[in-house]
């Protein structure tokens, strides 16, 4: 008894997510995550040649790869139905049905084959009932929706409704050109400009006849040994109609005129020699060769090569250079690895791509301002915010971490931050340290959305070794930027690095910031800093002064005493104003 194999081309990396699939895939996804978690059962339908048997294969590799002691069984219905006969037959019902229930998770093609099946339906309910009991994940895939299947048992529709159910649609012209592009790509094929937006034009009903469509200009390129155009492509496919005749291949033609060639080419001219050599030299070196090798059927055309000779030494230049850089910012770098792309003088764009996130990942972040210590520090030495800065100090990441402070405007909260920001470069230089205000770390998420670059963008921030966020008042007002903040949180605190904030209120008083986002910022210390006395102590904005995430240049302190604040402990508002998780965790004593 043997259930069928994944196929091994339908994986999350190979699918192309549109608007009509993006739910789907999604949930899949989350499903492969988290089996029998969540979206249990996972029923998933649409018409055919739409994704629906690529995602649930997905499901399955992804989920071996994150589970692999998760027994993971695929299967279409109509053979699961035979293997159920064979085993009735056999007088084996019950050790089947006990060999289905240990599965962890059971994927399930072509159910709409259930119709009118009333002994299947009733089989597998009983192995879904056996399954379900052990926390076991089901997925379904169906050309139609469960209330389309005709005589489905009610009992079946009541377990699909319990789940997620979630439908395919047509991919949109966007998506078709994604499809286009990322198939032609696993071929290693290159279309010529336009070609795949003329394929994405015709109104295909389905993926599988865009790459039909996609092999048929495929084949034109790799037995011509030319590149089509996109003026060609309505002409090979029928006139660029759907269901419409198949039109009459080109490679009897093609065949008859190479049989009908002269025989006067046999013997290579000085330049096919010199791209035979130049073939054999790049492949050595592990380079994709395949514009040379057009260019050689070209020369013995009689055809200008020249320009395809330097321009392709000049992308094979550029490759390495792009790898020494990326090498230079990150010798780990992941990217490294792709060396489909790195080796491949026709993916230049893609390898500048690679770079580019590269760059973006370890770029320098926002500094704190050089030079504050807390020896000059302009607030009294003994005030429990400036203590607890100084405790953090000694030991980042391990002792209030993380850091809030608050207070008024002119308090002195910001200057507190950048001084322990300054300290912490100062005194461990390896250390990566993030000083940035929280309307500047919008802002950067912002811009990445815009550059469809926010991997690389959380890449950089996610090395930080201390990340000390001003005003995250500001981000009361957002929600993307909570969000990435929240996840950053616990990455970096997972990690042990040191965070520290400061914002104007008490987190539980800042309106619009997320309940889950609050919890972490209360989760450490925090901690107020008193307003200045109103006689003798002015304090500079310090906002204005500094601006967001780094001093201006040349810029002093931006504190201008003209005395000393003294802080009367048990008479200030600090004895009652910090926050500790635990109470029998309290240490006065050691900041005293």
């Amino acid at each position: 008894m043997a259930w069928l194999e994944l196929d091994p081309r339908f994986t999350f990396e190979a699918f192309v997510i549109g608007a009509a699939n993006r739910l789907a895939a999604a949930a899949a996804r989350r499903v492969a995550e988290s089996p029998g978690a969540s979206y249990n059962p996972l029923f998933i339908y649409s018409a055919s040649g739409l994704g629906k048997t690529h995602l649930i294969n997905a499901i399955g590799h992804h989920a071996r790869r994150l589970h692999p002691h998760i027994n993971v069984v695929y299967d279409s219905l109509e053979h699961f139905t035979s293997e159920i006969t064979a085993a009735i037959e056999a007088g084996e019902r019950d050790a089947f049905r006990q060999r289905v229930s240990g599965t962890g998770i059971l994927l399930l093609d072509d159910v709409q084959f259930l119709a009118g099946q009333r002994r299947m339906q009733e089989e597998l309910l009983r192995v879904w009932d056996a399954l379900s009991s052990r926390g076991g994940q089901v997925v379904l895939a169906s050309d139609r929706p469960p209330p389309e299947i005709d005589g489905l048992d009610d009992r079946l529709q009541s377990r699909f409704s319990g789940g997620l159910i979630v439908d395919i649609g047509p991919p949109d012209y966007e998506t078709r050109v994604a499809i286009v592009r990322r198939k032609a790509e696993e071929r290693g094929q290159v279309l010529g400009p336009g070609v795949a937006e003329a394929l994405a034009r015709i109104p295909f009903t389905n993926v599988r006849e865009l790459q039909g469509a996609l092999n048929r200009v495929i084949a034109v390129q790799e037995l011509e040994g030319r590149t089509v155009t996109p003026e060609e492509v309505a002409r090979l496919l029928g006139a660029g109609s759907a269901g419409v005749p198949a039109p009459q291949s080109d490679l009897p033609d093609f065949l008859t005129d190479l049989a009908a060639a002269p025989a006067a080419h046999s013997l290579e001219s000085a330049v096919e020699r010199r791209l035979t050599e130049a073939i054999r030299r790049w492949e050595a070196e592990g380079y994709r060769t395949r514009r040379l090798e057009g260019a050689r059927r070209r020369a013995a055309a009689g055809e200008d090569v020249e320009p395809i000779i330097h321009g392709y030494e000049a992308d094979v230049e550029r490759l390495r250079e792009i790898v020494a850089e990326i090498s230079s910012l990150d010798p780990a770098a992941p990217e490294l690895q792709e060396y489909e792309v790195l080796r491949d003088p026709d993916r230049i764009a893609d390898a500048e791509e690679l770079l580019a996130q590269v760059r973006e990942r370890t770029r320098p972040l926002p500094a704190p301002p050089p030079g504050l210590t807390f020896a000059d520090l302009a607030l009294a030495p003994d005030l429990f915010a400036v203590r607890a800065a100084a405790a953090v100090l000694e030991a980042p990441g391990k002792r209030y971490n993380p850091l809030f402070v608050y207070g008024p405007q002119g308090a002195g909260k910001s200057l507190l931050l950048a001084t322990l920001g300054s300290e912490l470069k100062a005194r461990y230089p390896e250390m990566r340290v993030v000083y940035v205000d929280a309307r500047a770390f919008a802002g950067d998420l912002i811009e990445a959305l815009e550059h469809n670059r926010v991997e690389s963008w959380r890449g950089s921030y996610r090395r930080a070794h201390a990340l000390l966020i001003d005003g995250v008042d500001a981000l009361a007002e957002t929600e993307r930027a909570q969000e990435e903040l929240f996840h950053l949180f616990d990455a970096l605190h997972r990690s042990g690095a040191q965070l520290a904030f400061a914002a104007r209120q008490h987190p539980a008083r800042i309106a619009g910031l997320q309940e889950r986002l609050k919890t972490r910022l209360e989760s450490g210390l925090v901690v107020e800093l008193p307003p200045p006395p109103v006689e003798g102590f002015t304090l500079v904005d310090w906002d204005a002064e500094l601006g967001w995430g780094g001093a201006p240049a040349g810029a002093a302190s931006p504190i201008q005493p003209t005395g000393r604040h003294k802080d009367e402990w048990f008479l200030s508002r600090e004895k009652v104003v910090w926050d500790w998780p635990y109470a029998a965790d309290w240490v006065v004593e050691e900041l005293e």
